[in-house]
């Protein structure tokens, strides 16, 4: 009987978890305006990422397209961002999950806005695709 409590528990712990909600933001969450959020196709058409807000007429967050690579998007700005933090996305949690989207980084580059891309598999591997981009000088989308 003792053993049919503690294995009781265990499930109980293990659907509560998964049944959460995740304790970092989406993408879609740091969103200044539900409204002014369009989805936008990467630039080899094979995911679909979104750019809030509107760049402001000849600044670099113009230029900048969903799909392309960190190293891209930081040699197209000219700098290093002026903050970062990286964070689990909720796909970290699905087992046998192999793409990666399991780990996000989040990007502010003042004055422009903030970027979000891939931030690898679980292993650490991979990523590096820029997922999100929004449009805010004042800087409120960045969540640390």
């Amino acid at each position: 009987m003792h053993l049919h409590r503690i294995v009781l528990i265990a499930a109980l712990t293990v659907l509560g978890a998964c049944s959460s909600p995740a304790t970092r933001p989406s993408a879609q969450s740091t969103t200044p305006a539900a409204d002014d959020t369009q989805s936008a196709t990467s630039r080899d058409g094979s995911f679909q990422g979104e750019i809030t807000g509107k760049a402001r007429p000849g600044s670099r967050f113009a230029r900048l397209q969903i799909g392309m690579g960190m190293d891209e998007v930081q040699t197209l700005m000219d700098r290093a961002p002026d903050r970062s933090h990286s964070y689990e996305s909720g796909k970290r949690w699905i087992p046998f999950y192999f793409g990666n989207d399991a780990r996000r980084l989040q990007a502010l580059y003042k004055g422009e806005g903030c970027l979000i891309f891939t931030g690898g598999n679980v292993w650490g591997s991979a990523g590096g695709d820029l997922i999100a981009i929004h449009h805010d000088a004042t800087g409120a989308c960045y969540q640390p």
